[in-house]
């Protein structure tokens, strides 16, 4: 077992790697998001929607990444995130 101490700027994480990763876990955290944050859940779901996972990851990181931290190993998920290139 491991223990993390929680982040001290308080954040919800997603660990993208396991059950939190799950584009339905994602879409519900973006849900709960829009309520709390007063925004058209119309607008943001549409984009959420528009295309593949890394679609998803990209744009829920552009409306939510100042709200809630994403974690992976993939470097797949990484390099699309941050533009960080791997060799």
């Amino acid at each position: 077992m491991a223990i993390k101490r929680i982040q001290p700027n308080g954040r919800p994480v997603f660990n993208l790697d396991g059950p939190e990763g799950n584009a339905f876990v994602l879409l519900g955290a973006a849900q709960t998001l829009c309520r709390e944050l007063d925004l058209n859940r119309d607008d943001v779901f549409e984009e959420l929607q528009a295309g593949d996972y890394l679609n998803l990851l990209t744009v829920f990181d552009r409306w939510f990444g100042d709200f809630v931290d994403l974690e992976t190993s993939n470097e797949e998920y990484i390099s699309a995130l941050t533009g960080e290139v791997f060799a």
